[in-house]
């Protein structure tokens, strides 16, 4: 059985980190479906939201792994119900003078924004879940999709509690 999990991952900011993670994931045969990193509220500290697809294999071996590579400073398991999780999306769509209205309302639909505009096109960008994203690719498909850059997801925990750097 498949299944993905969405794991929120303090790390230092530092040279060689985001390489050393990726490289444990590979070693173990699990596929990371999309993975983003940034900075933090803390000086010095990263974020990496890191959404894996596992195959019948426990995700324990490898967050006990990830807690001994000495840049980790915690991880852990966000559950879709308990967290926000979000995903941003440009699709640059042929929108000549005939369409453009259309895809404007489609655009307005899924309170996407409209970022560039060319004669010929123009660049939605859009945020929220793999489903909406998903749903607005499929309605702007009819028109031409010329170009799609999507960023892999990133989620925060629920309510006021935070996975601050120093609840090591």
């Amino acid at each position: 059985m498949t299944t993905t999990h969405t794991l929120s991952v303090l790390v230092e900011d530092k040279p060689g980190v985001l390489a050393r993670i990726s490289g444990l994931f590979s070693r173990r045969g699990y596929n990371i479906q999309s993975l983003a990193v940034g900075p933090t509220e803390e000086e010095g500290i990263s974020r990496m939201t890191i959404c894996v697809t596992v195959d019948d294999f426990p995700l324990e071996q490898v967050t006990k792994q990830l807690n001994k590579l000495v840049h980790v400073i915690k991880i852990v398991e966000l559950e879709p119900a308990s967290s926000v999780q979000r995903e941003l999306v440009m699709m640059k769509v042929r929108a000549d003078a005939h369409v453009r209205s259309q895809v404007l309302e489609v655009t307005q639909m899924f309170r996407a924004k409209v970022v560039d505009v060319s004669p010929e096109a123009v660049t939605v960008e859009a945020t929220g879940t793999e489903d909406k994203l998903e749903a607005l690719r499929r309605m702007l498909e009819p028109y031409g999709i010329r170009e799609i850059v999507q960023s892999g997801m990133v989620a925060l925990a629920r309510g006021p509690r935070s996975i601050a750097a120093h609840h090591r």
